[in-house]
Order: C-alpha cells, then sequence, then structure tokens
C-alpha cells in the first residue's frame, strides 16, 4: 500500500506516525462525502442491519456490541474468497509484525 484514506474522526489524530514509519501518504474524506470512502460505508451497513433504525451505537451495551463485532468479524465475504475476516487475520497474524 502506498496511501490510506481516513473519515474525519478522531480516532485518526495520529495519522502522521504512519507516514513517518511506514512512508505511507495518509488522506481524508471530504466531510459529508461518504461516497469518497465506500469501504466505512459498506461496513457501517453491514453492522447496522440487525439494529433498529437509528438506533445509537453510545446506548449499547458491552456485550451488545461485542456480539455485533463477533457477527461482523465472522461473516464470509466475496471479497475474501468466501473467508471470514477472522479466518484470513488468522492466517496472516503471524506473518505480519504489528507495532503500536
Amino acid at each position: 500500500r502506498r496511501s490510506m484514506t481516513f473519515d474525519n474522526g478522531t480516532e485518526f489524530a495520529l495519522h502522521y506516525k504512519l507516514t513517518c514509519r511506514l512512508a505511507l501518504g495518509t488522506f481524508f474524506c471530504d466531510p459529508h462525502a461518504p461516497w469518497q470512502k465506500g469501504g466505512i460505508e459498506n461496513a457501517i451497513g453491514r453492522m447496522r442491519r440487525t439494529l433498529k433504525r437509528k438506533t445509537d451505537l453510545a446506548t449499547l451495551s458491552s456485550e451488545q456490541l461485542q456480539a455485533l463485532v463477533q457477527a461482523y468479524n465472522n461473516t464470509p465475504r466475496k471479497c475474501l474468497d468466501f473467508q471470514t475476516p477472522n479466518e484470513v487475520f488468522s492466517a496472516i497474524r503471524n506473518r505480519v509484525a504489528l507495532q503500536t
């Protein structure tokens, strides 16, 4: 990868560390332009499929949120050759050096 595009959340405040450590260009979507990051919109749609419309995620218990995450990560994806994200991550986990 040569670059990464983020949403405009505060969770990406340290994005510049990717540029320094990995020589990875970082970019941000324009405000109110969800089509610039279709993968994020797809992920949010998948997560919200089982929730009532307009559910505030902040009102979910830790157990409910964990169940959503588990369901998301254990759903097979066509783009992953019908493997789950957990299966793909587990297969490469030992080959990738994760740094904090």
